[in-house]
């Protein structure tokens, strides 16, 4: 199993862009109804490159999973803005989506709403997973401060198999098919092999 690197979602949002001859802000932007529920919210910093974001949401999407995008999906909403319309926005959105995964980058630092965003889910008892995002190829996640509570996404192949899944896992040994996870058809559990 292993990390998703930078290098990795850039080539998948390339893979969306050139198949759509669009922009990766123009995929993003194809706007949900207002009373749309998600599998996933995708709690993300203002200061992720859309690229990264696509690439995300492509994998999530490839794995039959609906993705909310807060300021592509509500463009009225602006980071830059702690009001409470946007945080009444917001918690809708979050009630509206079966999970959150929290992108932790190098950019992630840097976001405002993304622990407001990862707090409310926690309270509310929802899935949480964290997304890292890595420069240099790793196998496993340690988490920084809080953000080691939760489990992490990775992509693999299944065993036997050439096909790619994502995974959300706990340790090496302790780890799910991530869409049957977020949907919760399945628990994560210790495997002995």
């Amino acid at each position: 199993m292993a990390l998703l690197t930078e290098t990795e979602v850039l080539d998948r949002a390339n893979r969306l862009t050139t198949l759509r001859k669009s922009a990766a802000r123009e995929i993003l932007t194809e706007t949900a109804s207002a009373d749309a529920t998600f599998d996933v919210f995708l709690s993300h910093s203002s200061n992720e490159p859309e690229s990264i974001l696509l690439g995300i949401k492509g994998y999530l999407e490839d794995a039959g999973l609906s993705v909310y995008v807060d300021r592509y999906t509500d463009p009225q909403l602006s980071p830059e803005e702690i009001t409470l319309e946007t945080a009444k926005t917001l918690r809708g959105r979050l009630r509206a989506s079966r999970s959150l995964l929290y992108v932790y980058s190098r950019h992630s630092k840097l976001s405002r709403w993304m622990p407001w965003e990862l707090g409310f889910m926690d309270g509310d008892g929802s899935r949480i997973g964290i997304a890292p995002v890595v420069q240099t190829a790793r196998d496993s996640f340690e988490g920084e401060q809080y953000l080691g509570l939760y489990p992490y996404l990775d992509r693999a192949t299944i065993s036997g198999q050439n096909t790619w899944t994502l995974w959300i896992n706990r340790s090496l040994r302790e780890y799910t098919e991530y869409a049957d996870w977020v949907r919760g058809k399945k628990e994560i559990t210790k495997r002995t092999s």
